[in-house]
């Protein structure tokens, strides 16, 4: 089944909050103690910061929907990444998941294009995103829409901190999957 896509605006803050807490708590949550993700979830995506980040106009998330339902979300704006390469104007992708269930069915793909679309909507411009670095099919995933590592970080999730890739796609990469 096809999902629906769409746009979130700022009345769905708290669709995109508890979508992103379930999300990232189904992938990642067995990685962590109960008080380092608690704290992390509250932190990271608490309804006041999505509203927040719905109603600025350089970021955007988008929502897959299944019959009304969201059970996928991408988000893309400005990158934040700490990486000596980055440059006033580049994009990031900032997160990309699906709920377990509907993913592995090419929902990915199509919330990644949609999100890629948006960033590149005035032309060609460089693009990054972090991954974590034991999420192989992440990393496989981004290397088919032109992404490469250049660097890594360490990711705080409470007292927690995760090794991530930072992956590039350079502006003058051609295609997207």
């Amino acid at each position: 089944m096809t999902l629906a896509i769409r746009r979130a605006t700022a009345d769905d803050a708290s669709v995109v909050a508890a979508l992103a807490a379930r999300t990232f708590t189904e992938t990642f949550g067995h990685s962590y103690a109960p008080d380092d993700l608690a704290a992390f979830l509250e932190e990271a995506y608490a309804v006041d910061r999505q509203r927040t980040v719905l109603a600025h106009p350089d970021y955007a998330i988008w929502l897959a929907e299944d019959d009304g339902e969201a059970v996928g979300h991408v988000a893309a704006g400005p990158c934040g990444l700490p990486h000596p390469g980055v440059a006033p104007g580049d994009g990031e992708i900032k997160r990309l998941y699906l709920r377990q269930g509907w993913q592995g069915g090419g929902e990915g793909a199509r919330l990644m294009a949609v999100a890629m679309d948006w960033l590149l909507r005035d032309g060609r411009r460089t693009l990054w995103v972090g991954v974590w670095s034991e999420n192989f099919g992440a990393q496989r995933f981004y290397a088919r829409h032109g992404f490469a590592k250049v660097g890594e970080y360490l990711f705080p999730v409470g007292a927690t901190r995760d090794l991530e890739f930072i992956l590039r796609r350079p502006a003058d990469a051609s295609g997207r999957d």
